[in-house]
């Protein structure tokens, strides 16, 4: 795409932010800063789908171990999902058009601002809280606020922290007060991140088929946005928030202070990466210790976001991230399944499996039992006495 003064400026799509981020002051990408900007991108995407699946393998166990149901995605949620977003997207658009951007924009930044801290929180507890002095106590807390009473008791808030969680959102509120002062690309890339393994480790798809569901319906969103309206251009040009990882192009001349940026959206990270952690948890069922469909599928993304730069590179035009990772990493595990013999498998493995009985199954079991009880009682047979008459 090219901004107002001509300047050709390509940049890595996504499902959220798709536009052109230029002004008069930016001078053009040189070849060597192009190479350090996309090559950074593409090491930030796949950071957070690699740890982030790994913990989503702790997660689920940790789950399945305490007995928690989660909220799952079902099938029917997978497929009006790109419906909604597209609704949302649209919303935006009007809301955009109607309003100043910069109060809209003054609301969202205070929104992400608490989301970015929480995040980065749940990312950084375990090693600020490793980094606090031993002299300083750990001190536990849980906050309760309870409705009702006896029998009729429902919890509203119930919250367990320690004095070192404390010390960790003052850490992570600094990051924060960085981003809403400066909106600095490294401050925005911090929360990103944090977004990324966050959503990449908690939110789960339970089985292979909803996946399939969601990443076709999101690989014709993506595509119908970018390409056939103007839609998501004007709200990623006017939509301020952490939810891309960005690199500036001209990093090599201008420092830290450079603001010619590349963008990746966090949805081509999240959205491929919930798939691919599934696919590390379909592994850990086999049992065979190793990770073949993580590894490949995981490759597989990688080499669709070097598809996407040089597809970018040669047309100078934005990109729909998703039309090039969706075939990646759906057709890479399905083809590798039915040459391994596992498509069944993989069809039929669910995170949580339901536990449904059919009422067919009951009532049988049920006549069964009452059967089985008939033909074990012992016949008590009396003995037939016959009277004479006198």
């Amino acid at each position: 795409m090219a901004d107002v003064e001509g300047v050709s400026n390509i940049q890595l799509q996504g499902s959220v932010q798709n536009a052109t981020n230029t002004t008069s002051t930016k001078i053009p990408a040189t070849p060597e800063g192009m190479a350090v900007a996309y090559g950074s991108l593409v090491i930030m995407a796949l950071l957070p789908i690699f740890f982030g699946a790994f913990r989503s393998v702790k997660h689920h166990k940790e789950q399945k171990e305490s007995g928690e149901k989660p909220d799952t995605m079902s099938q029917k949620d997978a497929a009006i999902f790109p419906l909604i977003a597209s609704v949302a997207l649209f919303c935006l658009y009007i809301v955009f058009q109607i309003f100043s951007k910069e109060y809209i924009n003054l609301l969202l930044t205070g929104y992400f601002f608490f989301l970015g801290v929480l995040a980065l929180c749940h990312l950084m507890s375990p090693v600020i809280s490793s980094l606090v002095p031993a002299a300083i106590p750990n001190i536990p807390f849980h906050i309760q606020f309870i409705k009702g009473t006896d029998d009729e008791k429902v919890d509203l808030i119930n919250y367990k922290f320690t004095s070192h969680d404390i010390f960790c959102v003052a850490c992570c509120s600094l990051v924060g007060a960085w981003y809403l002062s400066e909106k600095h690309w490294i401050a925005n890339n911090l929360f990103g991140l944090a977004f990324a393994v966050n959503g990449v480790e908690l939110l789960h798809l339970n089985n292979v088929v909803t996946g399939c569901i969601l990443l076709g319906g999101l690989f014709l969103y993506d595509i119908f946005w970018v390409f056939g309206t103007d839609v998501m251009v004007t709200v990623a040009k006017s939509f301020e928030a952490p939810i891309k990882l960005v690199f500036p192009q001209d990093l090599l001349e201008k420092g830290i202070s450079a603001n010619n940026f590349a963008m990746l959206g966090l949805g081509d990270i999240v959205v491929p990466g919930i798939f691919i952690a599934l696919l590390l948890r379909f592994d850990n069922s086999l049992e065979r210790n190793t990770k073949t469909y993580f590894y490949a599928t995981f490759s597989a993304y990688f080499l669709g976001l070097l598809v996407t730069i040089f597809v970018m590179h040669m047309f100078k035009h934005a990109q729909p991230a998703l039309l090039y990772l969706v075939p990646a990493c759906l057709g890479t595990p399905l083809f590798l399944a039915v040459l391994k013999g596992d498509i069944t498998a993989m069809f039929q493995y669910e995170d949580h499996p339901s536990e449904k009985e059919p009422e067919k199954s009951v009532t049988s079991t049920s006549a069964t039992s009452v059967t089985s009880q008939v033909n074990t009682t012992p016949v008590t047979k009396t003995p037939l006495k016959i009277k004479k008459d006198n």
